[in-house]
């Protein structure tokens, strides 16, 4: 009974041995298989990449160099293409759910405008700031990373599977050189410099699904986002660069327990930061398209009654919302005049209905901020506090010591209008004009009445000389 109990364990190792020998000739053509596909996918991927720089038209392709100063660099490596081996879905099934994963993350970058560069083995590498400059990129690439990790995250939960699949992510801000190709709505964009570099390093150090980040990018979004330092990295012919870990928005701005998405709060922070960019662009604008003979409606003007709007909405005790749409409000009050001398105002709010959807602005918020810019027509009524420290901004000259140089420049725009208007006339209409104004908020009557009553005494010594 016994031998036959040991010839019976015998036979059933024996069995055993074979069915493993068996399992491992199948993981290793399984394995062949994976290689093979993944190459392949490599290849088409560069052909891919070869025909969108190609031009159709077979012509000579031009590259040149354009140099941006704030770029931010994100890499992204999609963990898990070692753990093929392991699982029990085919080669096939495998790379599909890393192509998902990949189209995924392009639609990700696509909607916060990064531009994304070509794909390094299992990395998917994204750039923010490039090919339109902006100094939000910092942020919206933060943004896209934790979006990233979300879809991941939220994929292994609902659906698991043999392979864990996870992200490490390393971003870092810096200038860099781009090579750019390309013909018209298809070119090619190739980073190079010290930022991509040392972005590719970061990524090597991270946590597995976390975001890990350079001191350079830290310094810009740490009022927003909460960051620890987690160690130095050792750049060759540089000073050690600082590494911390984004664990997600701040409490206060982030809509979800994990504090991966944003709320209402960080979106009006965030277009505050984008207020720059903005304000570049308008006054581009203004320099380029206002009429030669504005000598006080001018790219100055405009700078000033932004920064006073600013100063008395502080005083005023406006909240970050109100601050943007009047400060925004304030930016576009004279883009009319690039139109029409006559009824500017509505120009400029057509203007600014124009512009402002590309800059994020939702419609209620750019129709409260048509109303403030036509609170400026003369003479002013402003029916809300938002119109009257645009109005008080608009005419703060009046109670400045600048007074004379600004109005003279007032009186020559006047002039090319009505060439027969005299000195002695433009002045009894400044008399009239100033004698029944007011300023309509506290700050403006506390920092410019008693200036405004020494402008009128002099205006009328001047016309009784």
């Amino acid at each position: 009974m016994e031998s036959l109990s040991n010839q019976q364990l015998l036979k059933r190792i024996a069995a055993l041995v074979a069915e493993n020998k068996a399992l491992k000739e199948k993981h290793r053509i399984a394995v062949e298989a994976y290689r093979q596909l993944f190459g392949e996918l490599e290849k088409f991927r560069e052909l891919i990449e070869k025909v969108n720089i190609e031009q159709s038209d077979q012509s000579v392709q031009i590259f040149q160099k354009a140099r941006f100063d704030t770029v931010t660099i994100m890499f992204v490596e999609i963990r898990g293409l070692s753990d093929v081996s392991t699982c029990n879905e085919n080669a096939t099934e495998y790379m599909d759910k890393f192509d998902n994963y990949i189209f995924c993350f392009n639609d990700i970058a696509k909607k916060h405008k990064l531009l994304k560069l070509n794909s390094i083995g299992g990395a998917f590498v994204c750039a923010g700031g490039i090919p339109e400059k902006n100094i939000v990129n910092p942020f919206t690439v933060i943004l896209a990373a934790f979006e990233m990790l979300a879809v991941v995250e939220d994929d292994m939960q609902r659906c698991g599977g043999p392979v864990e699949w996870s992200l490490n992510i390393g971003i870092h801000t810096g200038s860099v050189t781009a090579l750019v190709g390309g013909h018209t709505g298809s070119n090619y964009y190739e980073l190079k410099g010290d930022t991509m570099n040392e972005a590719s390093r970061i990524v090597s150090l991270s946590k597995k699904n976390s975001v890990t980040i350079s001191a350079t990018t830290c310094e810009l979004v740490k009022e927003l986002f909460d960051c620890q330092y987690t160690g130095a990295l050792t750049v060759k012919y540089h000073s050690k660069l600082e590494l911390f870990t984004v664990s997600g928005f701040k409490e206060e701005f982030a809509a979800d327990a994990k504090r991966y998405f944003p709320n209402a709060k960080f979106r009006i922070q965030l277009m505050l930061v984008q207020f720059g960019d903005l304000q570049e662009y308008v006054l581009d604008k203004l320099e380029k398209e206002l009429p030669e003979y504005l000598f006080y409606h001018n790219v100055k003007h405009t700078v000033d009654v932004v920064t006073q709007s600013e100063l008395i909405g502080w005083a005023e005790g406006l909240d970050d919302r109100q601050l943007l749409l009047l400060k925004t409000a304030a930016l576009f009050h004279d883009t009319g005049f690039c139109v029409s001398y006559a009824n500017h105002e509505e120009e400029s709010t057509i203007i600014a209905r124009n512009i402002l959807p590309g800059y994020n602005y939702f419609d209620d918020e750019i129709s409260e901020i048509c109303r403030i810019i036509m609170a400026t027509k003369m003479p002013p009524k402003p029916a809300d506090l938002l119109e009257s420290i645009i109005c008080d901004s608009d005419l703060d000259y009046l109670g400045r010591t600048d007074f004379v140089p600004v109005s003279n420049t007032l009186y020559a725009e006047l002039k090319e209008q009505r060439p027969t208007l005299t000195l002695n006339e433009w002045n009894k209409m400044q008399v009239k004009f100033i004698s029944s104004h007011q300023y309509f908020t506290k700050t403006g009557r506390k920092l410019r009445n008693v200036k405004k009553q020494e402008q009128i005494e002099r205006i009328k010594k001047m016309i009784e000389a």
